[in-house]
């Protein structure tokens, strides 16, 4: 893998030349130099020499101000501690302190994020990368997929099947069963869903009445009196008891009014009333969950079944032609086609993601702003400068050539007015 360059590397590249330009700046002011020496010693023979005399002479002067100014900025001129130079590197910490005020003044501001982030659409961003064309939902698929194996097997199976475990058990601990199972006992009467049930706990009454026929005579025969057994009334009795019970299971499958059927209803009304409002079967239901959690049986059971889970994941997830993989490439499919076309949710989002944004901005942007000023600080001051002046020296050093001319122009205009007595 190829490293990226610091960031200081980086500047040097900026603008490449500037040591080309230097020279030339520093070229121009040389020749105008020796034109104005030149100029000088020819100028009582030739008198026109005056007008080149006066152009190198002020262009001397713009050329070493521009240059003094430029370098002042970076070093002090020839080494001389003159004041007000090597100006960058003076106020290097007071640079980066006005950098961080700019960027918190500027982009980390509540209001200032806010009015960036509403003409964002990160949910239909989002969804359009989640609806990936043909060919790139393969590699969104097997990236989620590769994401979540490895989260899988990098948490280990003790460390994460700990964590599952534990959280489910604190989660069972914690949550008010009884209350839950009221609500919904109570919605199921109210819907009448649980007349399936009744009915199938009637049928299943009446076969096992079939199936232990020759249990409930052998009962009847023992608890009657010897008196009846020797009249074989012990036997007709039987018969009258399982005829009794077959036909009000018959009269309780067929008539939905049946009393029997309404106080079994009524029974269950009271039994979701209680779990919902009575303390006491209330205690008594949590005390029951307590009791199976602690069993070492649930805890086994708990174990398999996240063994079961994780090796699925894992399994399902290194194949991402594999049915999981392909549910999964579906599923992102979708989340994106509603991101882009339900604009409820989009909007949701979106305020969700402004609003997250913001606060960040407004808890965090002093420590970003912070992170900006001490990074600075921390630069050595003498490689800022010299890569800053790289980075930026290419056009500093077209204002010494601009000096340079401008004031051979000025210079140049001011002779004139003195030839013409001005």
């Amino acid at each position: 893998m190829i490293a990226s360059a610091p960031p200081l590397a980086r500047f040097s590249a900026a603008q490449p030349g500037a040591t080309s330009m230097k020279l030339v700046a520093t070229g121009l002011l040389v020749v105008m130099a020796a034109l104005f020496f030149t100029a000088r010693a020819f100028e009582p023979a030739y008198p026109v020499l005056g007008w080149l005399k006066a152009f190198t002479e002020a262009a001397m002067v713009g050329g070493l101000a521009d240059w003094f100014a430029v370098t002042a900025l970076f070093r002090h001129p020839l080494g001389l501690p003159i004041p007000h130079t090597a100006i960058i590197p003076k106020n290097k910490d007071r640079i980066g302190d006005a950098l961080a005020n700019f960027i918190r003044e500027n982009f980390l501001i509540p209001p200032v994020v806010a009015r960036r982030m509403h003409r964002l659409d990160l949910a239909g961003a989002a969804g359009r990368f989640l609806k990936a064309p043909a060919g790139q939902e393969s590699r969104i698929r097997k990236g989620a997929s590769r994401l979540i194996a490895d989260l899988a097997e990098s948490l280990g199976d003790e460390r994460l099947g700990g964590i599952v475990k534990g959280a489910v058990s604190r989660r069972l601990r914690e949550m008010a069963v009884a209350p839950l199972i009221g609500r919904a006992l109570a919605s199921a009467i109210n819907e009448d869903r649980h007349l399936p049930l009744l009915e199938a706990t009637i049928r299943w009454l009446a076969r096992t009445l079939d199936a232990n026929e020759s249990m409930i005579r052998e009962m009847v025969r023992q608890r009657v009196s010897w008196v009846l057994r020797v009249a074989s009334l012990d036997e007709k009795l039987a018969d009258a008891i399982l005829e009794g019970l077959r036909k009000l299971a018959v009269e309780m499958h067929e008539d939905p009014a049946h009393p029997v059927r309404i106080k079994i209803e009524h029974a269950l009304a009271d039994v979701a009333n209680d779990l919902q409002l009575d303390p006491s079967t209330q205690a008594k239901v949590e005390e029951w969950k307590m009791q199976l959690i602690e069993n070492d049986s649930v805890a086994l059971w708990i174990d398999a079944m996240w063994q079961q889970a994780r090796e699925a994941v894992i399994r399902g997830a290194r194949n991402p032609d594999a049915a999981m993989a392909g549910q999964l490439g579906e599923i992102l499919v979708n989340a994106g086609t509603s991101l882009e076309s339900d604009p409820r949710l989009k909007m949701a989002i979106n305020r969700f993601a402004r609003r997250a944004v913001v606060g960040m901005a407004s808890s965090y942007g002093g420590s970003i702003v912070k992170l900006v000023s001490d990074t600075v600080r921390g630069w050595d001051a003498a490689t800022v400068t010299d890569r800053l002046e790289a980075a930026v020296g290419r056009d500093l050093q077209y204002i010494r050539i601009n000096g340079t001319l401008v004031g051979g122009l000025v210079g140049t205009a001011l002779h004139a007015l003195d030839v013409v007595g001005l």
